[in-house]
């Protein structure tokens, strides 16, 4: 039996959600059946390409250092996909679905586009070539409700439009005591002390100055509280500046970028999240899978994932102070962070697994095969 070959094309393989989830679903794909390979575009964002050849999945990166450049790398795109016989490509993000869509009109090889936010956030150039080259690829998927509405509302494309959504491993996105004790233990935090955390990448869609503020408040009522903010972008510069200017040094703990964050959400008692719009976070559901209390803003996707007082809780975008006293309210209330945590797993569980996620895709490349 031949196996499909699917390649996937993102413009990098940095530490954002829609690049964790390819080598997430790749462990989980049927690799009897499947081939998978993967072009991305910014060779100094390759956190993910050691993880995606663990598992067996064949990584090209034809490097281009900009948006427009990675256009003009349609003729090596559709050398590669002669050379390798593609029968699939599926592109993620704008640019690279703008580049896939190059390639089905100068080939036969069937394109599908994941679109991971929504399209009122984008510049207006971005929105304006969607809304031109969208209907030249066979099939969009929206990783929310949110992101399949905004896509028919702002783009109203002839092509079919699908909700798949995002999910975690929930088998592997398991807390460990273990590791978040050595976390604690490697930055100075009690045992016994709350952690309030996020892990993102510093960029402003994730509204980390909203972030700080809400733990500016926090730290006032609650000196014996730390923070572990994991990640960079770039916005970093400004971060680390805000924490000075906020005083908060001695308890909030800046690791930077991470690729082992399963010790790290192992040692957050309370995800906080300050997006000011998002799809479908992956962040959020690994942490959920982590039995983290998650107190976020309504971004997007996040209010199809939370459902507000049973497993956790929502704040309006860009209301620090809500984040603030939500957060501060399972400090002190120890019994109701507990259950949270219990309940945001069992959700992820229930709705948001990866091998839900996984069969729906693998279904999606079967009907283009027929």
């Amino acid at each position: 039996m031949n196996r499909i070959k699917i390649l996937h094309i993102i413009k990098s393989l940095g530490r954002g959600g829609a690049e964790v989830l390819l080598p997430e679903t790749l462990k989980l794909h049927d690799q009897i059946r499947f081939e998978f390979h993967y072009i991305y575009f910014l060779p100094w964002k390759d956190q993910m390409v050691e993880a995606i050849k663990n598992a067996n999945g064949k990584v090209t990166c034809i490097e281009a250092t900009n948006n427009l450049k990675i256009l003009g790398k349609s003729s090596e795109v559709i050398n590669y996909c002669r050379g390798n016989s593609i029968d699939i490509i599926h592109c993620h993000l704008p640019w690279s679905g703008f580049l896939g869509r190059i390639v089905a009109r100068r080939t036969s090889i069937p394109v599908i586009y994941t679109e991971h936010n929504i399209q009122e956030r984008y510049h207006i150039a971005t929105k304006t070539l969607n809304k031109i080259s969208f209907n030249s690829q066979n099939l969009a998927i929206g990783v929310s409700e949110d992101a399949t509405r905004s896509i028919i509302n702002n783009i109203k494309p002839d092509i079919p439009v699908k909700t798949v959504l995002n999910g975690v491993n929930t088998d592997y996105f398991k807390k460990s005591i273990k590791e978040g004790n050595g976390i604690r233990s490697k930055y100075g935090i009690p045992e016994n002390a709350c952690v309030i955390g996020n892990i993102a990448v510093f960029r402003a869609q994730k509204a980390i100055p909203d972030w700080l503020k809400a733990f500016k408040e926090i730290n006032k009522n609650h000196p014996e509280v730390y923070g572990l903010l994991v990640g960079a972008g770039p916005k970093k510069k400004e971060i680390k500046a805000l924490v000075k200017e906020y005083k908060l040094e001695n308890n909030l703990i800046l690791p930077g970028l991470q690729t082992n964050t399963l010790a790290y959400f192992s040692a957050i008692d309370v995800f906080m999240m300050s997006s000011e719009f998002e799809g479908l976070p992956i962040a959020l559901l690994e942490a959920m899978s982590m039995e983290c209390a998650i107190v976020s803003t309504k971004a997007g996707g996040v209010v199809e994932v939370i459902e507000e007082e049973k497993n956790g809780l929502l704040c309006d975008v860009g209301d620090y102070k809500c984040l603030a006293e939500k957060t501060s309210d399972l400090i002190v209330n120890s019994e109701k962070r507990i259950n949270l945590q219990k309940e945001a797993r069992k959700r992820v569980i229930s709705s948001f697994s990866l091998k839900k996620m996984v069969d729906e895709l693998e279904d999606i490349y079967m009907n283009f095969e027929k």
